[in-house]
């Protein structure tokens, strides 16, 4: 939107021509005595996409659940300009209502979510122009597909050390295809009273599983696996895509992200020039030779090259690794949120616009949020969140025992994969109260009352999405170990399920309470429904074992409290040490 271009004076913000329709919540273009008001579209939402889970047939009349998304190479779209808006008389600005201003606050909730994610949720200010500045490449069927509404989100968003980008030439490694080098898991709950996110060390050691690729020209191309090798390799080296660090984000923590997002040098310093600097302390003065910061000890205010120079800093800080640059980042970012969240950003409209700007541009997103549209509603969806409750911490990790000279880590042998199984459940690392106390009561009380002996117990195995045998397994071990006598292999289940469940009939509440306690079922995993018939004409009991299910005789009980590791939140100011 270029002032001068539509006849305007020298000088004219272009941001100071959208203002707030009170009576709409919507921000409407003004122009002087040549152009009426124009309301902003809403962009239409898109619809789910289906397909058929990996290793499973759908069932008749059933819809697929798991396809691959649509491919679509990584360049950019081009699309027509906006249409001019008709001629007309210029407007008075309103008066911003309190109740209009909180609308506007909630719409524009997406700018205080989380950095990248934050200022594309600002992007319905000018929707058409927007998408032409986003760049998507395919995600290769290693997302679930995108987010849903009414599930927990899981968002990967990768930061590469490629020198694209005006005044980068200095940055990062020689001639990198652009590595992971800053990896977030972000988990956002299913209810939205809280998120984690989840930062994964480049240096730390994985298995990089076999990952169909799209490669920039279109073509299709398998990049074979690596075993023992660092997680930054997961992008760029051997032609690797970002749905290849998707992957073995999903083979080492047990969450499949729902989408991703990759953002390189630029990003830190148009959106930290955007919204007028971001505030950042040091508990000493630091003067770092290699990537010039030169800041007083105590508070500053960061934004463009020193911004990324503030997040690149390693020799400076702690023990000078890898981890402690990982803690600088986060206390970074949890300054970011808090700029972005400010009512100095959301009341600003300037602001917005660039911010809206700085956020398309910088982004790379995978194909199922190629629009404006979808990061508005990812945006709306992250903005729900309270920084009090937005938790940032790091894989669990030990040194590399296979090293003398220590340059690497491995996941701790026992905390990692009780982070990996919070996050998997859903678990929030705040407290937060995630039930209301009656469903809470309701849920606990299914284990309650008495318990039917195992031999009366009568159930039916269904397979949803456990490894293949397992519900031979647990027939087996049922009848052979714990007495369940009644009980069969119903084979495949409909549709897979994240997590195992047991659906009863009301007169089949003490059976259930028993094969919940042999199977270490939670109060949660109890469904009271209805009962099915079983071979021999009897009324029984369904199990569906899910992808929680890890073998038999294996306690189901999932974790309800986050473990005890390192961790700070987005609304506290903490100091680089």
């Amino acid at each position: 939107m270029d002032a001068q271009g539509r006849g305007r004076a020298d000088n004219i913000d272009p941001a100071d021509q959208w203002v707030l329709n009170p009576n709409t919540g919507e921000y409407e273009l003004q122009l002087p005595d040549s152009a009426p008001q124009s309301t902003v579209p809403r962009p239409r939402r898109s619809a789910p996409r289906g397909g058929t889970p990996r290793g499973r047939t759908a069932a008749p009349g059933r819809q697929p659940q798991d396809a691959p998304g649509r491919e679509i190479p990584a360049q950019r779209r081009r699309r027509s300009a906006p249409a001019e808006p008709p001629p007309g008389r210029r407007g008075r600005r309103p008066a911003q209502k309190a109740s209009k201003a909180k609308k506007v606050v909630l719409w524009t909730g997406g700018v205080m979510a989380f950095v990248l994610v934050a200022a594309a949720g600002a992007g319905y200010l000018y929707i058409r122009h927007l998408n032409d500045n986003i760049k998507s490449v395919a995600d290769d069927g290693a997302s679930t597909g995108g987010f849903q509404k009414d599930k927990a989100i899981n968002i990967l968003l990768i930061g590469t050390d490629k020198r694209t980008g005006a005044g980068n030439d200095s940055y990062g490694d020689a001639g990198s295809p652009g590595h992971a080098d800053t990896t977030i898991l972000l988990h956002v709950s299913k209810d939205r009273s809280n998120a984690t996110a989840l930062s994964i060390p480049r240096d730390m050691i994985v298995d990089i599983p076999d990952c169909p690729t799209t490669q920039e020209d279109g073509s299709k191309e398998v990049i074979p696996g690596s075993q023992g090798v660092r997680f930054n390799t997961s992008l760029g080296q051997s032609g690797r895509t970002p749905s290849c660090t998707m992957r073995t984000v999903t083979e080492l923590t047990g969450v499949k992200p729902d989408n991703f997002m990759v953002a390189d040098f630029n990003a830190v310093k148009t959106l930290t020039t955007a919204v007028g600097g971001v505030e950042v302390c040091v508990e000493r003065a630091v003067k770092d030779e290699d990537s010039k910061l030169d800041l007083p000890a105590g508070t500053s205010v960061v934004e463009g090259e020193d911004a990324l120079a503030f997040v690149r800093t390693r020799h400076s800080f702690g023990n000078e690794s890898d981890l402690d640059r990982i803690k600088v980042q986060q206390q970074f970012l949890s300054s970011l949120m808090r700029k972005l969240k400010s009512n100095d950003t959301l009341t600003s409209p300037s602001k917005m616009l660039k911010l809206a700007e700085a956020g398309t541009e910088a982004l790379t997103v995978d194909s199922q949020l190629d629009s404006i549209g979808k990061l508005k509603d990812l945006g709306l969806e992250l903005g729900k969140l309270n920084t009090k409750n937005l938790t940032f911490t790091t894989v669990p990790v030990v040194d590399n025992p296979a090293e003398t000279v220590k340059a690497t880590v491995v996941p701790h042998p026992t905390q990692a994969s009780e982070v990996f199984e919070a996050i998997q459940n859903d678990v929030s690392f705040t407290d937060v109260k995630q039930q209301k106390a009656k469903e809470k009561a309701e849920v606990a009380a299914r284990l309650k009352g008495t318990k039917a002996d195992p031999s009366e117990v009568r159930v039916q195995i269904l397979n949803g999405g456990a490894p293949d045998g397992s519900a031979q397994d647990a027939l087996n071990w049922l009848q052979l170990e714990e007495g369940v006598s009644k009980s069969e292999n119903a084979g495949n289940a409909d549709a897979e399920l994240s997590k195992t469940t047991l659906e009863y009939a009301p007169d089949q509440a003490d059976q259930a309470r028993r094969l919940a306690d042999i199977m270490g079922l939670s109060g949660s995993a109890m469904k009271p429904g209805e009962s099915v018939t079983n071979s021999q004409g009897l009324p029984t009991m369904t199990l569906t074992l899910g992808k929680d299910f890890k073998g038999a005789g294996v306690s189901l009980t999932a974790p309800t409290k986050a473990p005890d590791v390192r961790k700070t939140t987005a609304d506290k100011v903490v100091c680089a040490e």
